[in-house]
């Protein structure tokens, strides 16, 4: 089968778990075009036969590439097996308050859109304080402090579970 994996990703975890994606499937035989979104404009998604999107939520909200592209192709995504990878640092805990708003970002994308992800799998991101700027840098620290008490600030932290995305691509696949 022919994929589209298109990620939008601030930091460079979004693209790496895509990256991770599109190996992992064409391990098992599939055919992957692998697009940032901010990339995808003209791109048709008719021409594949499933489509993951990957994307990591900042302040309650995806990236805009990631809705622009989505409002753009709904009617067509709609029809067709989709995967939501939406990643972010409150994947990583159990917070029922985080995961709340995940559920509450999750209904803001699709009520702006239109989209309706098939499926969708919430995937813990990183913390990477070497690629922040100074005012991000003091925002992550707070979450992360929060989210992963006794960790250390000042050192890159990744949370993504690789073996639990693997066994969501195998459970998604058609």
């Amino acid at each position: 089968m022919k994929f589209l994996v298109a990620y939008a990703s601030t930091h460079g975890q979004v693209r790496k778990i895509a990256r991770h994606t599109m190996d992992y499937l064409v391990e098992h035989g599939h055919s992957i075009e692998l697009v940032p979104l901010i990339e995808a404009e003209g791109l048709d998604p008719s021409r594949f036969d499933g489509v993951i999107l990957a994307a990591s939520l900042h302040a309650g909200h995806y990236q805009r590439p990631l809705t622009e592209f989505a409002e753009a192709h709904a009617d067509h995504l709609n029809l067709m097996p989709t995967l939501f990878l939406a990643v972010s640092l409150a994947a990583a805990g159990h917070d029922a308050d985080d995961w709340r708003g995940l559920d509450t970002a999750l209904k803001d994308l699709s009520d702006a859109t239109n989209w309706h992800p098939g499926r969708v799998t919430h995937v813990a991101g990183a913390y990477k304080p070497s690629h922040y700027d100074i005012v991000t840098r003091l925002i992550m620290r707070r979450i992360i402090a929060k989210q992963d008490k006794g960790t250390d600030l000042a050192t890159d932290r990744e949370y993504t579970d690789w073996p639990a995305l693997d066994a969501a691509l195998d459970g998604w696949l058609p």
